[in-house]
């Protein structure tokens, strides 16, 4: 069981403190790279994750040969982007996958099977606050070193199937990605193993139990 700790002060309303705060957590490496035969290439990813209560916070550190952002708008192909993701499973009925570019561009689903998704609202999507160290702007494919971060914090009213409002003491399962489906360096990183042929994220049996402390 991954514990989910609880800071009072995080504030989404100011995500450049939350971010710094976030730095006193435990860092996570997103590592596994399961499909390394044919995706060699493994940037360099962790995060670190807390809540409020209301609020999840997530701190995302990458560090990457190729970094883009071109998807535009939410509820876009952002996988196709440099791209973070959390998916998150509160029972059996479905699962949640929040997915953010680099520039903070997201996607939030809820399926019981990948093709079958509902996606959330512009006003769900307008709650979930988002901090990327490289702006707003798209860019085109970025070669080099490249470092960047990026901080959201996911209101619980975000989970809209299941109409909760506070994280404080929910149990649920859940994996931690990085992608970047149309970048120079194609990967697929997970924080727990797939055990998949080929990559695919949505494989809610290989989540990992969470509890979001009280």
């Amino acid at each position: 069981m991954f514990t989910i700790s609880k800071i009072n002060a995080l504030n989404s309303q100011n995500l450049t403190e939350a971010s710094a705060l976030l730095d006193e957590v435990s860092a996570q490496p997103v590592a596994c790279n399961n499909w390394k035969a044919d995706f060699p290439y493994a940037p360099d990813v962790k995060f670190r994750m807390a809540h409020n209560g209301r609020e999840l916070f997530i701190k995302f550190t990458v560090a990457e040969k190729c970094t883009m952002a071109k998807v535009t708008e939410d509820n876009g192909e952002v996988w196709t982007d440099s791209c973070v993701e959390f998916f998150l499973a509160l029972d059996d009925t479905g699962y949640y996958n929040f997915e953010f570019t680099c520039i903070g561009k997201a996607l939030l689903g809820f399926r019981k099977e990948r093709p079958a998704a509902v996606h959330a609202t512009p006003e769900i999507m307008a709650s979930i606050r988002r901090f990327p160290t490289l702006g707003t702007q798209n860019f085109d494919e970025r070669k080099g070193e490249n470092h960047w971060e990026l901080t959201v914090a996911i209101p619980a009213t975000a989970l809209f199937r299941h109409g909760i409002k506070q994280w404080t003491g929910v149990e649920a399962t859940a994996n931690v990605y990085k992608c970047g489906d149309n970048l120079s360096k194609p990967h697929f990183l997970s924080w727990q193993p797939i055990d998949t042929p080929t990559p695919d994220f949505h494989v809610a049996r290989c989540f990992t139990d969470v509890k979001f402390a009280e």
